[in-house]
């Protein structure tokens, strides 16, 4: 079946595009499971399914988003009390967040973020990132740019 080799082929990877966009391991399998469960259930509607690949990547980000954005609300409404412990699972993504490179990323705004995400550790060309951001080539090459220029600056500082 179709959507197992794509499975296969790309889990990992966008695994780590979304634990990129989430900054949460569970979470980004979460969101990459339902991207393939939600390709497995409209794959016969599929125009084309030479793009299934690029259609789970705009899922995965999309989904990356709700997360972030429910993350938010309930942040927002969360009552004040006792910090939880961290779990196991916070320590290890600790060890991967002490990177410089990554701690700069979380300063950028959601948008450049995305996009250096997905040009540079994707490796996606400007118009699959159009794509999957739901933006023009325009407005991927200005965010970029722009988010260089930020990384450069918090790298600056970093060291």
């Amino acid at each position: 079946m179709a959507v197992t080799a794509l499975y296969s082929a790309h889990y990992r990877s966008l695994v780590r595009l979304a634990v990129l966009l989430v900054r949460d391991v569970a979470s980004a399998e979460e969101v990459v499971q339902d991207a393939f469960v939600a390709i497995h259930g409209a794959w016969r509607r599929l125009r084309d399914t030479d793009k299934a690949l690029a259609y789970l990547r705009q899922s995965v980000v999309n989904r990356s988003r709700s997360v972030l954005r429910h993350r938010a609300v309930v942040e927002k409404y969360a009552p004040k009390g006792l910090p939880d412990a961290p779990s196991a699972e916070n320590g290890a993504i600790g060890e991967l967040e002490r990177s410089a490179v990554i701690e700069a990323l979380r300063g950028l705004p959601t948008r450049q973020r995305e996009a250096l995400v997905l040009r540079y550790y994707g490796d996606l060309s400007e118009a699959e990132i159009a794509h999957a951001m739901g933006i023009s080539k325009g407005a991927v090459k200005s965010h970029t740019a722009r988010g260089m220029a930020a990384l450069r600056m918090a790298l600056e500082q970093f060291s």
